[in-house]
């Protein structure tokens, strides 16, 4: 079994050089260890002989002083880097983790449940503290540690040195085999602390929905259940902790007998000087204590260690692909030209989308031609592929096959941040964020000005109602605006889109939470305010057709409909 997943070792960059001050202090540590007991066993042996503390005892206790001192100090300073370094890891691991969240959107897999994440960024990475304050630098002692205690034990007596070098490997064999059962134990343990932080966070969210249903109790019961098994594995991990600290307190210690029994036997016999004697015997448990604290400290660490490896496994498998600029001949500085969407088409070439674990693509060799300032209304049933559509234009999933073009670019070829930057978009489900309304609005422009946050407001209906809330643009909506009704989210995500002025405006289901009045004037916005933009509206029905200069379907990822746009002016 390893002792360190070489994985978190190589994302661990950000604390490289806190690692090599955790080594340093525990080759100081290793050096002052020695120094202490012979100092030790020289005084010891001094005072044995003459029977009275005599004067040329001073300058031995005071480096023996200095010595302990200088053992404290250097202690301090390792653990200190390594909980920087354990800071500097959590922090970098949860960036990658965010990243990667944000770079998948809502094409995220469904193996990663955002409970499940959630629970990973904080508690699940929190626990690492004990693996790098405590583990790290134990396993640099465990190797420093026997392996100069043997060497200054042989230059002293080579058959004490021998007799502790044959016993040594006990304490690693007795941990290695206590640590493969309780790996097992806490990864299972983990699982459930996931599943619980997963499901207690789908029920939060959808508890009205609960207790509207009678349904509160039953999942009351689930939380109930999998907390009881959270429960029980983790008194099984810790039960087999503390048996396998007793293991190795106990192979410790025979060993440490054995080496007593022989120096003591020859001691006897005067076959040993006194103060060789008290050395072997002060560095003996020094030997065995490094292999006994890291056997201890690796099951104070499994916790994170376990919930770090789940945190590697979602790293290394990839965000999804965005391939950054290519170099291609013949254009100009060799490079690929950002599309223009105010000017160049997007056409889309036999594209076929697939998700994992379904039957059938959510897009089936898809053709597609929008030109700049058209308006295409995309109806169909529920699981046509529409919402599909709209996260392949907005680069969240990758065809499996056919392609994606704009301008005579190839857009796995362009890079995500300038594609995004001419695209506004509306969802179903449109989410606001922890803030003001004017924050929210502006959250794709964050330099507007408040005349313009506004207008912006005015043309999505939403002015009314923001102005009558305690404190208008600059009143808090609060953690997921639950305060706000539907169709006033709805209202504040489509200011949010007119704001952000893009060439292209995908609206999906926009008219879904909104009264007719507001839905009317909706479609007006839509007619006047936007003209030349490139607007992609969704719907399942064709309630939205009067807005659209062509409408097409989609009905088991396939078009239905004529998608050739007409040769005519629009």
């Amino acid at each position: 079994m390893r002792p360190a997943d070489p994985r978190l070792l190589r994302h661990a960059r950000a604390a490289r050089g806190y690692l090599v001050t955790t080594v340093a202090a525990g080759l100081a540590g290793t050096a002052l260890i020695l120094a202490q007991a012979g100092l030790l066993a020289r005084a010891l042996a001094t005072a044995a002989r003459s029977g009275a503390i005599a004067p040329s005892l001073a300058a031995t206790l005071l480096a023996l002083g200095l010595v302990v001192v200088a053992r404290a100090a250097v202690s301090y300073g390792g653990e200190t880097a390594a909980l920087r370094a354990a800071a500097a890891v959590k922090s970098q691991l949860r960036r990658a983790l965010a990243d990667r969240a944000v770079r998948f959107g809502p094409a995220r897999p469904r193996d990663q449940p955002p409970g499940e994440i959630a629970t990973l960024a904080t508690r699940g990475l929190d626990g690492l503290d004990p693996f790098f304050a405590r583990y790290v630098p134990q396993l640099v002692l465990a190797v420093l540690v026997p392996v100069a205690v043997v060497a200054r034990v042989a230059a002293a007596d080579w058959i004490s040195a021998l007799l502790i070098a044959v016993t040594l490997p006990l304490v690693p064999l007795f941990a290695v085999l206590v640590g493969w059962h309780t790996k097992a134990r806490t990864q299972r343990q983990w699982r459930l602390l996931a599943s619980l932080g997963g499901h207690f966070l789908d029920v939060v969210e959808g508890l009205p929905t609960l207790k509207i249903f009678g349904r509160a109790r039953a999942q009351e019961q689930v939380i109930g259940r999998v907390t009881g098994e959270y429960r029980t594995a983790t008194m099984s991990a810790l039960r087999v902790a503390f048996l396998s600290a007793l293991v190795l307190e106990l192979a410790a210690a025979v060993a440490t007998a054995l080496v007593a029994v022989e120096v003591g036997l020859r001691l006897l016999y005067g076959h040993m000087a006194y103060e060789t004697a008290l050395l072997v015997l002060l560095l003996t448990p020094e030997a065995f204590l490094p292999l006994r604290s890291v056997g201890a400290q690796f099951h104070a660490s499994m916790e994170g260690a376990a919930a770090a490896g789940r945190v590697l496994d979602i790293l290394d498998a990839g965000p999804p692909a965005a391939p950054p600029p290519v170099l291609l001949a013949g254009r100009p500085g060799g490079r690929v030209p950002a599309a223009d969407l105010r000017r160049d088409e997007i056409t889309l070439t036999g594209v076929t989308v697939a998700y994992p674990g379904r039957s059938r693509p959510a897009l089936d060799a898809v053709g597609l031609t929008i030109r700049p300032g058209e308006r295409l209304l995309v109806t169909g049933p529920s699981g046509a592929g529409k919402s599909t559509l709209i996260a392949l234009l907005l680069r969240f999933v990758v065809p499996a096959a056919g392609t994606l073009r704009a301008g005579g670019a190839d857009l796995a070829e362009v890079g995500d941040e300038g594609w995004r930057a001419q695209i506004a978009w509306v969802p179903q489900q449109p989410h606001l964020f922890a803030g003001s309304v004017a924050d929210n609005i502006a959250l794709g422009h964050p330099d507007a000005d408040p005349g313009a946050i506004r207008a912006a407001a005015r043309l999505a209906g939403a002015q009314c109602f923001i102005e009558a809330l305690p404190g208008g643009y600059a009143a808090q909506v609060g953690e997921r605006a639950l305060r706000l009704s539907a169709g006033q989210r709805q209202k504040i995500a489509l200011a949010r889109a007119f704001l952000r002025d893009a060439p292209l405006l995908l609206l999906d289901e926009p008219a879904a939470h909104l009264d007719p009045a507001s839905a009317r004037r909706i479609a007006e916005t839509i007619q006047t305010e936007l003209a030349g933009r490139t607007v992609i509206l969704v719907s399942h029905g064709p309630g939205l057709s009067a807005l659209a200069g062509r409408a097409i379907g989609l009905d088991r990822g396939r078009l239905t409909a004529p998608a050739v746009p007409p040769l005519v002016a629009q």
